[in-house]
């Protein structure tokens, strides 16, 4: 499973490093050393706090992470495999994307939730990059 350090958790989550390590401090969220001493987070932690820090509408007086060109980088909370098709879920800041596309597509690209990814969003289509 993939980590991230402080700072890549806060750019996913529309956050300072020092609000995420703040958190991190606080407990909120679960972190791990690496073998050179830094603080990582399991990504499927990260996903799961991502979610609950959009929906309790806190933002400790940052201003939420945009994106530019419609480009909405952020972590992947929840994949859902069909037959033919998938869902695939993506929290960028405080925005939740859903994504509709092809199993094929999905397994191609190797998503998973905790992994980062970007959505690309064109009317109201959203395709999604493996970052």
């Amino acid at each position: 499973m993939q980590s991230y350090t402080i700072g890549q958790a806060a750019r996913l989550l529309g956050v300072s490093p020092d609000t995420a390590r703040r958190w991190a401090d606080a407990g909120r969220v679960a972190t791990h050393r690496d073998e050179a001493g830094r603080r990582l987070i399991d990504g499927r932690d990260l996903a799961a706090f991502s979610v609950e820090v959009a929906q309790s509408g806190a933002d400790d007086g940052e201003e939420p992470y945009t994106s530019v060109r419609n480009a909405f980088p952020g972590i992947v909370t929840a994949v859902t495999l069909g037959d033919v098709a998938a869902q695939v879920e993506i929290q960028a800041g405080r925005h939740r994307l859903v994504s509709l596309l092809t199993r094929e597509a999905v397994e191609e690209l190797g998503l998973e939730v905790g992994m980062r990814a970007t959505a690309r969003v064109k009317a109201t289509n959203v395709h999604v990059d493996r970052s």
